[in-house]
């Protein structure tokens, strides 16, 4: 089937990573996806939370959607006094997504917070955060080993994320806004660069879905996962 913006049904959007767009942050990224955009931050501090052990670092992150990142605007959560649901929700999943691929004994004594704020949404805003966020985070690494706070990459490989989902019956890659919101299945899959899972949210939002269909919406996931890795690659190999 044709598709809203006329790509084939294995094909990402348009992505660009621009490195280094705050100069305060110790790394920072402005990540977009089609029309998607996600500026995503990563602050060092020397304060890991009380739960992590004495000598081990820890990396966790937030995110929010600025009010008119949508079509209507929303309300900023501090006017309700508390953070919604789906981004207390989605800002565990940036947390726990990170984290899998850092070696928090390497870290030592450091808290790397990664702070995600979309400034235009248009699906899909979890996964541009996980994967801006990565590069965020490698940037600020490379300046912590810059100043001698670090003596390795704390990191095992590379993580990236992307969604797919069935629009009419077809499996599809990569949903803008319009196929997400009349989507059959909606899937979110996290991957690092050995191919390996580290989170699947799939949801069948107008029907159950198989497991055949699922393999074939991971499938669809893992091809466009190391294109995103690539495009990581060649960001912080080029170290603009």
């Amino acid at each position: 089937m044709s598709r809203i913006d006329g790509r084939t049904n294995d094909q990402l959007r348009p992505m660009e990573i621009i490195p280094n767009i705050n100069k305060f942050a110790e790394g920072s990224c402005l990540i977009r996806c089609g029309n998607t955009y996600v500026l995503c931050t990563a602050s060092v501090e020397d304060k890991p939370p009380r739960h992590v052990p004495e000598g081990e670092g820890w990396v966790t992150a937030e995110y929010s959607m600025l009010p008119r990142a949508n079509r209507e605007r929303s309300r900023r959560d501090i006017s309700k006094l508390k953070l919604n649901g789906r981004s207390a929700e989605i800002q565990r999943l940036v947390g726990r997504a990170l984290r899998s691929v850092v070696d928090r004994k390497k870290l030592g004594p450091w808290n790397i917070t990664i702070d995600c704020d979309v400034l235009q949404g248009d699906g899909g805003t979890r996964t541009a955060s996980i994967t801006g966020g990565f590069v965020a985070m490698m940037l600020a690494f490379r300046k912590m080993m810059e100043a001698g706070q670090l003596s390795e990459y704390p990191i095992s490989g590379y993580v990236a994320a992307v969604s797919a989902g069935i629009v009419d019956d077809v499996p599809m890659l990569d949903l803008c806004y319009e196929e997400d919101s009349s989507a059959m299945v909606d899937l979110n899959c996290v991957m690092d660069d050995q191919g390996r899972l580290i989170e699947i949210q799939g949801t069948g939002e107008e029907r159950p879905f198989t497991l055949e269909e699922q393999q074939k919406l991971v499938k669809l996931c893992a091809k466009g996962i190391r294109e995103i890795q690539a495009l990581q690659r060649k960001v912080l190999e080029e170290g603009v």
